[in-house]
């Protein structure tokens, strides 16, 4: 499904509601001491970097990186609205997202995402992209109700 990829606009009400409804659906997947995604407000500090995909005039995704050091950058608030899912937007995001850390040369890209059955078409997404089982990164700790995976980048 092809989209237009664009760095967010934080005066959109529009996203402001897709991200509230992302932090809606995983409220009730997983505790709250093990809910890590971005609201608005960590989304708009520096070192992260949001894109937005737009489909027939609306949001249907969201992506982000975060810088956790140089060369190493936590992938965030990946989203696609339900009515879309598996149409191939996530990926879209996914390769835009990645070929942005490699044109800023970034070595390495992790995220954190749920080990329930409700987040496994998302790990299975990564997997197909080339993320990797990885101990927990960054300021994580083990947590059974969190996986965690990562992938070098090269850019050849």
């Amino acid at each position: 499904m092809p989209c237009t990829i664009r760095p967010a606009d934080f005066g959109d009400p529009a996203l402001e509601a897709f991200l509230r409804a992302h932090l809606a659906d995983m409220a009730p997947e997983s505790p709250k001491e093990s809910q890590h995604a971005l609201d608005l407000a960590a989304l708009q500090q520096p070192g992260v970097r949001l894109w937005v995909a737009w489909h027939e005039g609306r949001i249907a995704g969201t992506c982000a990186l975060a810088v956790l050091e140089p060369g190493h950058e936590e992938l965030k608030s990946m989203r696609t609205e339900p009515e879309l899912r598996g149409r191939g937007i996530a990926s879209e995001l996914l390769d835009h997202v990645l070929a942005d850390a490699r044109a800023r040369q970034v070595d390495r890209i992790s995220l954190e995402t749920g080990s329930m059955e409700f987040f496994a078409p998302a790990r299975a997404l990564y997997a197909r992209h080339g993320f990797d089982p990885c101990p927990p990164f960054g300021s994580y700790r083990h947590d059974p109700h969190s996986t965690y995976m990562t992938r070098a980048l090269t850019t050849a």
